[in-house]
Parts: structure tokens; C-alpha cells; sequence
């Protein structure tokens, strides 16, 4: 029975999404869970992909980071493949920009948390300032090989986090390369991760760590370094 109850959800979600209501119908994004919109747009991409043969997706430079490279196009979906912008997207008001990731092999929907992004465009901005006025970095305490915390005394701040979007009760800080950019450190929530599934043994020390965080939620890490396992811990590497 409950799956059935689902099932019927599900399927009155996608009616709101695909034509047959129209926008000014559609639920706000506090009825609908994130993860459904993600399912209806990934539906919408597949049906696109397999009409055109492409992406609905915006251009963007090469070397734009690879979780915000393919940001999807609602324009080319609305119509046949969408009814509407998702209500949480930027598109629409709202807080979360999606994209695509292994758009070259499997693309996949996910999404990225826009006030966590800007939050580190905003401290990106103090930092730049300071280092232009006194020509060094406000580091703080050195972390990894050329990453460290941020003085936020040189920087006339209160110490600034972020909201984790893999689980609420944990608040991300951030961490500074030397070359001068603003990163959200990772480290708390990846290492979560491989202890929640009991990982350790199992890691590529080639892979990026951030693959974990992608493929078990539906937010990619924004504004983020590879990680890679080091010595039992998430590390920071500088390839952004």
C-alpha cells in the first residue's frame, strides 16, 4: 500500500512538471522535495538528449570547475520536456542551480547550493581586497600541502561557515590555497561519509573524494578542491 500511495505521488509530481497542469498550479518548493525535482528534470534530460542528441546545457569556459561546468539550460526544456522551472531553482527564484555532472558519460542531475556559493564569492571578495592592499594572503593555521585556515582577524570578520547541504548538523569551514582562492573545505562531510559507510579499506587513492558526496545526495560539493585519501583523512590537493 504505501508504495503504491508513493507511485501515485510520484506520478501526480510529474503531471505538475510536464504540461498537462499549468505553472501556476505547481507546488512550491517547500511541498516537493528537492529529490523529486531532481527526478523530473533528469527524466526531461534523458528525453532531450535522446530527440537532439545533445545537452540542454549553458557554455562555459574550459577551465570552469568541473561541478559547475554544465549547468543546464531550462530554456530548452520548457515546453515538450518541462512545464516549469522547478520552484527551487535560481531560474525560478530559488536557491539551487542545476547541473550535470558525467555529462560526457552518464549525465546526471544534481544540483548546487547557490548560498553556500555565494558566501564564497563574498569572502573571495575580502581576500582579494586584503591582498591587494598588503600584498599577502590573511592565512591562518596551514592544514595540507598549500592549503591553510583564514585569519579572520586580518580580515576585520567574525569567522564564517557554511551550511553543510549533506547533513544539516554539520557546518563546513573555509580554507585558503596559496594561490589566493576561497574553497569550502570538504574534509568534515567526506570523512563522515567513509565512516557512515565504513569506506577506509576500500579507497583509490587516486579517486577524488568528492565522488562520495555526489553519488549519495543530490548536491554537488560548490566551490570545492579535489580530495584525495592520505594517510587515513580527506586531504585537499590543488587541481581545482
Amino acid at each position: 500500500m504505501k508504495s503504491l500511495i508513493r507511485l501515485a505521488a510520484v506520478a501526480l509530481i510529474f503531471t505538475l512538471l510536464s504540461g498537462c497542469l499549468y505553472p501556476k498550479e505547481m507546488r512550491k518548493e517547500n511541498q516537493i522535495a528537492s529529490g523529486e525535482y531532481v527526478v523530473l528534470v533528469q527524466n526531461a534530460i534523458d528525453q532531450y538528449k535522446a530527440k537532439t542528441g545533445v545537452l540542454p546545457i549553458k557554455n562555459s569556459e574550459e577551465t570552469t570547475p568541473i561541478y559547475e561546468k554544465y549547468p543546464i539550460d531550462f530554456k530548452k526544456l520548457k515546453g515538450p520536456y518541462l512545464s516549469t522551472v522547478p520552484a527551487n531553482a535560481f531560474e525560478n527564484g530559488g536557491t539551487a542551480t542545476y547541473v550535470l555532472v558525467d555529462a560526457e558519460t552518464k549525465p546526471t542531475v544534481k544540483m548546487m547550493d547557490i548560498p553556500s556559493f555565494q558566501q564564497t564569492v563574498d569572502l573571495q571578495k575580502a581576500v582579494d581586497d586584503y591582498k591587494a592592499k598588503t600584498g599577502q594572503l590573511p592565512k591562518g593555521q596551514a592544514i595540507a600541502q598549500g592549503f591553510s585556515t583564514i585569519d579572520y582577524a586580518k580580515l576585520s570578520r567574525k569567522p564564517d561557515e557554511v551550511q553543510s547541504m549533506y547533513s544539516r548538523e554539520i557546518k563546513l569551514p573555509f580554507m585558503l590555497h596559496d594561490s589566493g582562492v576561497v574553497a569550502i573545505d570538504y574534509a568534515p562531510e567526506i570523512m563522515r561519509l567513509i565512516d557512515k559507510k565504513q569506506l577506509q579499506s576500500k579507497l583509490d587513492p587516486k579517486q577524488d573524494l568528492r565522488q562520495l558526496l555526489v553519488q549519495e545526495s543530490f548536491y554537488v560539493p560548490a566551490r570545492s578542491f579535489p580530495y584525495f585519501w592520505h594517510n587515513g583523512q580527506p586531504v585537499p590537493f590543488t587541481a581545482p
